[in-house]
């Protein structure tokens, strides 16, 4: 093996390919089984998407928080929530991280500092500012990240936000996940600035455009922004423009999309090609390695979904448990 060229020893790139990976299996295998009618409720899918999530999370530990989207499968895997428990609870079964009451749109674990998916649109930047203010006063040198869609970032709860975090200069990092589309409405047709970094200027915050697809670009500039966060200077905005493979949501027709644009994005902007050929050009980590990553990975999901299948339903003694907080 050659001298790393890159921010990461080898175990930690290994780790941060295994994520990623594991992220993809995850939203590949929800796909076949949503499309056969086993999984009740919505789903929709992180793939495409992940170098953003793990870049980002590789920089955060337990005590950091995180507020997600509907889209939020990847944000929980990065963040370290449970596979099995994950699986179980998109399987509505009583295993799951929130003993099946969430479902995909709802997973939480606040042992990881994840504060859960969310479906109300842009509704995760006021959370994080609950969560960054605690650490601000804490003085725990905690951080708090929210993520939010190029549609979300119109809703004025996010925009209050960035208002509320630069007013109390708090330890928050907005992170605004341009895919492109807002369901089915290009970005160019729904937002009126050239940028969200315009946005972040608004209100006083810095911020910066990185390709959401390059996990050094993301490790690079999540790290910055943390660190600045950390010490004390306040909060940031950081665009990542990446792709979604799948639609909007599992049985979207995508007819917004051009002819062969999803065929191009896969086979030109997976973020799992490119930090593969980036890793392996430079001799740090072989192929082989890779591949037996790829294996372990896809027998870690076949098993969180034979697990999910054989657990129980939630009982219906459990419809009221979890409802109300008990002091």
């Amino acid at each position: 093996m050659s001298d790393n060229p890159f921010p990461l020893s080898r175990e930690k790139l290994l780790d941060a390919y295994r994520t990623m990976k594991t992220i993809r299996e995850f939203e590949e295998r929800l796909h076949v089984d949503f499309s056969r009618g086993d999984i009740p409720g919505f789903v929709h899918l992180y793939a495409g998407e992940e170098a953003t999530a793990v870049g980002i999370m590789m920089h955060l530990n337990d005590t950091d928080r995180i507020a997600s989207t509907h889209r939020g499968h990847g944000h929980c895997i990065a963040k370290g929530v449970d596979v099995h428990g994950m699986m179980a609870e998109i399987y509505g079964k009583s295993t799951g991280s929130c003993h099946g009451k969430g479902g995909s749109m709802h997973i939480a674990d606040l042992s990881k500092g994840m504060m859960g998916a969310n479906g109300i649109l842009g509704a995760g930047s006021p959370l994080i500012c609950g969560a960054a203010l605690a650490a601000k006063q804490l003085k725990n040198g905690g951080v708090g990240i929210s993520f939010t869609g190029d549609g979300a970032s119109n809703q004025g709860t996010f925009l209050e936000s960035l208002n509320l975090a630069a007013v109390w200069g708090l330890p928050a990092i907005f992170v605004v996940e341009n895919n492109g589309y807002a369901e089915s409405t290009a970005v160019e047709w729904a937002v009126a600035c050239d940028s969200y970094v315009d946005r972040a200027t608004g209100f006083g915050l810095p911020g910066i455009t990185i390709d959401g697809t390059d996990f050094f670009a993301v490790y690079e500039a999540a790290g910055e922004v943390i660190k600045r966060a950390r010490d004390g200077g306040g909060p940031s905005l950081l665009e990542c423009k990446m792709v979604r493979f799948f639609g909007h949501f599992e049985g979207d027709a995508q007819t917004y999309r051009a002819d062969g644009e999803v065929e191009n994005i896969r086979e030109n902007r997976c973020c799992l090609k490119l930090f593969r050929h980036q890793v392996e050009s430079a001799g740090v980590i072989s192929t082989n390695e890779f591949d037996v990553i790829d294996t372990e990975v896809a027998a870690l999901i076949e098993d969180a979904v034979q697990c999910a299948i054989a657990a129980s339903e939630p009982d219906h003694a459990d419809l009221l448990t979890d409802v109300y907080v008990r002091y």
